[in-house]
């Protein structure tokens, strides 16, 4: 029977057969107490064994992380749990060796489990930050789903780079040691006759069915050839980008609202368990920052704004905030502590954001915005989109940016074009926020970093 279902239907007396493995185990000259799990929830079932046992003896060498089969009776704990287990009858499923990673005493490190990702999830710490994963993830679907959006699968190989930034991994069939000697590449001989490379975002391509169905989103994997090592940037990961037509930066900073809101709660009521753990083990106050977050009135306000305040502030700043530049994470911080809670900056200066943004009436800021939260900084971006075909283009030729290979996406300002934004929130991101486990590493399965790429 699935622990899952045990601790919800079963009760004393019962009769009950269980799989699953062992996670710790205690063995003495006349008893023995196993702590058992099978995957199906955060808890654990303690199984006590005695003499009466066949296989007493075989028993009591049983190492971490063997797979058994458990017949017996529930009993009322004397511990934390209510019930545990009283064996009747113990088998052997798979033997695990003292060699086994997770044997070594002490507890390890998460530098260590990165190196055994295929083993980490077994662990109390990953066990929940991936279960959370999970329940996060349905809860995206489900809002979007609820709220009548069609999930929209963006592809993962494109010629088009959404960002500008050129941070893309290239994908071909030429033989690259002929390349190298001819000191050519001729794109017409490649599979796809031009260049093309792995997706960094799904929204150029979402925009065109937002056109068709108003409100869409993608949810899937992204990619960046960034050379970079910090705790939140990875090679691969995971991104939510809605995009809805006939919606604009205002309708849009209402979405990120209630998204955010609906995910934050779902994961604090489904997965209860490994958010107590969390706060216990991982970041002491998550559970509070969480339901503050639920019941915050996000603040709303502009760049302009943003900067004036910082530059009031009584601070010495490690980078002075200026008009028309990005800011920092010290300025993120103070500005959530400076509202006491999540805050929209919008109205952001035009040569620091994207091509495809909305051009506000000065000619110097874009309809853009970022969501700001306490505790994490940037969590979502987004922005209303430039419906105007001679300003995109006019955007396009300031930049330099090649003009016919977008012909479809400028397509869109003519053919029906209308009012339409979206934003975009990376999933690990949010993961990092939802569990207080602060490097990217640890909340994706298998992280993808420069010079990492194992299994």
């Amino acid at each position: 029977m699935e622990l899952i279902k045990l601790f919800k239907d079963k009760k004393i007396g019962d009769e009950v057969v269980v799989e699953g493995w062992i996670r710790s185990h205690r063995p003495q000259k006349e008893f023995g107490f196993i702590d058992f799990s099978d995957g199906t929830c955060f808890k654990h079932l303690q199984i006590v064994y005695d003499k009466d046992l066949v296989n007493f003896s075989e028993v009591t060498h049983f190492l971490l992380g063997c797979a058994i089969e458990v017949k017996g009776e529930l009993v009322a704990s004397s511990g934390k749990q209510k019930i545990e287990l009283k064996a009747k009858e113990i088998k052997l499923l798979g033997d695990c060796p003292s060699t086994y990673p997770l044997q070594a005493k002490g507890r390890p490190t998460r530098e260590f489990l990165r190196e055994v990702a295929y083993l980490r999830p077994r662990t109390n710490l990953f066990g929940a930050v991936f279960r959370v994963r999970s329940i996060a993830a349905y809860a995206i679907h489900k809002y979007f789903g609820e709220k009548g959006f069609v999930y929209f699968h963006a592809p993962l190989i494109t010629s088009s780079d959404c960002e500008g930034a050129g941070e893309m991994f290239q994908v071909t069939t030429l033989d690259l040691e002929k390349v190298a000697q001819s000191g050519k590449v001729d794109y017409s001989k490649d599979f796809f006759n031009k260049f093309t490379a792995l997706t960094v975002s799904g929204q150029l391509e979402a925009e065109t069915f937002a056109l068709a169905y108003r409100n869409v989103y993608t949810f899937g994997p992204t990619f960046r050839a960034e050379n970079s090592n910090t705790k939140t940037h990875a090679s691969e990961f995971w991104m939510i980008e809605p995009e809805m037509a006939f919606c604009d930066l205002e309708g849009d900073m209402d979405i990120m609202e209630d998204m955010l809101k609906y995910v934050v709660t779902y994961v604090l009521e489904n997965a209860s368990d490994e958010i107590d753990f969390f706060d216990s083990f991982v970041e002491k106050g998550l559970k509070e920052k969480l339901n503050r977050l639920v019941k915050s009135k996000f603040v709303r306000i502009t760049h302009e704004e943003v900067i004036r305040i910082l530059k009031e502030a009584n601070v010495k700043w490690e980078f002075e905030p200026e008009y028309g530049e990005d800011i920092q994470k010290e300025h993120e911080k103070y500005i959530t502590e400076y509202f006491d809670g999540p805050v929209f900056i919008m109205n952001w200066p035009k040569d620091i954001k994207a091509f495809y943004m909305k051009q506000n009436s000065d000619n110097l800021t874009v309809a853009a915005v970022d969501l700001e939260v306490p505790g994490a900084g940037e969590l979502m971006g987004g922005s209303q989109r430039e419906e105007d075909y001679d300003k995109l283009v006019s955007r396009m030729e300031e930049l330099g940016m090649e003009k016919d290979s977008m012909e479809w996406y400028l397509n869109l300002r003519k053919f029906g074009g209308c009012v339409h934004s979206g934003f975009g929130m990376g999933f690990e991101r949010l993961l990092i926020y939802l569990t207080g486990v602060e490097n990217i590493r640890d909340v994706i399965p298998y992280p993808r970093t420069p010079g990492n790429c194992e299994y």
